[in-house]
């Protein structure tokens, strides 16, 4: 299973998201891959893999195993139940 973020440098959107991402990792011991998109043509591609229309910006949080995701900001619930897997959407 692989946890991504995909983020933009700058966006205050990804940069409220940030500590959140932070409390997850080191409370729930998940490790959730950041991407930068807006300068990285590589991770932009990436992200439009995943995204395939759910979405269409940052920041965008992708589930590999349970194929779950959360568009924008979240709450740190939130946040959890899509790392553990458990429906968001």
């Amino acid at each position: 299973m692989t946890l991504y973020e995909f983020y933009g440098d700058g966006c205050p959107h990804c940069e409220k998201m940030a500590p959140k991402v932070e409390k997850l990792e080191d409370e729930e011991d998940v490790e959730v891959e950041q991407l930068e998109v807006w300068n990285n043509k590589e991770n932009a591609e990436k992200q439009q893999e995943f995204d395939n229309g759910k979405c269409g910006g940052v920041p965008f949080f992708y589930n590999t195993e349970s194929e779950e995701w959360i568009c924008g900001e979240a709450d740190f619930e939130k946040l959890k139940t899509w790392a553990e897997g458990s429906e968001v959407n």
